[in-house]
């Protein structure tokens, strides 16, 4: 199996191990478990009848416009 070096703050390695020990697994498998979720291609089983209702209803909104709006809201 080839090995990858990742480079990360002391106190979060250390933090990784004590929970990937308090698991019963290691920081090699818990990465390897979420690169594998992450690059996980989505399939339409994933997504929720109400994502699919909304998806492509704003098709002409305008970024900007929305950008505004969060600007006048939280001033």
């Amino acid at each position: 199996m080839p090995k990858l070096t990742l480079s990360v703050d002391p106190d979060v390695a250390a933090r990784a191990k004590r929970y990937a020990k308090g698991r019963g697994t290691s920081v090699s498998r818990m990465v390897e478990a979420y690169l594998t979720s992450v690059m996980k291609p989505e399939t339409r089983e994933e997504k929720t009848p109400i994502l699919d209702s909304l998806a492509g209803i704003l098709k002409k909104a305008d970024i900007g416009d929305y950008h505004k709006h969060l600007s006048k809201k939280y001033r």
